[in-house]
């Protein structure tokens, strides 16, 4: 059966053989192209942003098989919009290719309340952005924890955390003013240590604003003599104040003199 092949000289047999790889070579590169359909090629019509049936309908008439491949949610955009697809408009691809598309749902899907009570305001939007939520109306109630959320409500009523909740949907916040609704008498600062009125005005929720002490090193130990607001108003009645409000002070190094008295014992009927 192999006899032509051994009786010939064996320079014959190699050039024979290099010459039938070559035409299986050039029959194979030749058929690739009728094979992968290489020169039978489309455009692909550019449908994001339009609606799923007037995509699929563009896309099947262009001679494209069309595949939702995920849906998300987005309130900003019509429902059932193609949000993206592949391959991308105007892309040149073969014929009876495959487009996928991510389209918006329809219908938000629910999602866990998250528990923000005790935020910060710039906090609780963060929280809220993050879970797909969005800030509705903002009020404010008397708390010495300023711009801290206190409640949170949805449709005019407190909402719990873990409660299934539409995404998208609007959380109303309740927060505090930073001025509590205690009210009393204002303290006498006057004749203490920079120290001692520090521990008072923390135990009462006040706070300091303007603290002046020119050249004096060691602040703890200095004598306030002016505060402000005063003790005492013009009619020498007392003056109140709430927690969470602040009171300015100036520092001296020397003890000041004051009415002890005065400072201490209210007027008949002004008491806390």
């Amino acid at each position: 059966m192999f006899k032509f092949i051994t009786t010939r000289p064996l320079w014959v047999n190699i050039l024979a053989g290099i010459a039938l790889m070559v035409i299986i070579f050039f029959l194979f590169v030749f058929s690739l192209k009728w094979i992968t359909n290489h020169s039978e090629s489309s455009t692909v019509p550019y449908v994001t942003g339009k609606s799923y049936d007037e995509a699929e309908k563009i896309l099947s008439k262009a001679g494209f098989e069309v595949v939702i491949q995920d849906s998300v949610y987005t309130d900003t955009t019509k429902p059932l919009t193609v949000l993206k697809q592949v391959p991308e408009g105007d892309e040149l691809v073969k014929n009876n290719r495959t487009v996928y598309l991510t389209i918006n749902r329809a219908v938000a899907p629910p999602i866990d309340m998250p528990n923000i009570v005790g935020y910060s305001f710039r906090s609780a939007e963060m929280a809220l952005k993050a879970a797909g939520l969005k800030i509705g109306d903002t009020t404010f109630k008397p708390d010495f924890a300023r711009n801290s959320v206190l409640e949170q409500r949805y449709n005019g009523a407190p909402i719990a955390p873990g409660t299934k909740i539409q995404m998208g949907s609007r959380i109303d916040l309740v927060l505090g003013n930073g001025i509590g609704d205690r009210e009393f008498v204002v303290p006498q600062l006057v004749g203490k240590t920079y120290c001692d009125a520090v521990a008072e005005l923390q135990a009462n929720g006040l706070g300091l604003g303007v603290v002046i002490a020119d050249g004096i090193a060691d602040t703890c130990n200095a004598y306030i003599y002016w505060q402000s607001p005063e003790r005492y108003d013009d009619d020498k009645k007392f003056r109140r104040i709430r927690s969470g409000q602040l009171m300015d002070i100036k520092l001296q190094t020397d003890k000041p003199a004051i009415d002890t008295l005065k400072a201490i014992m209210p007027p008949i009927g002004t008491e806390d």
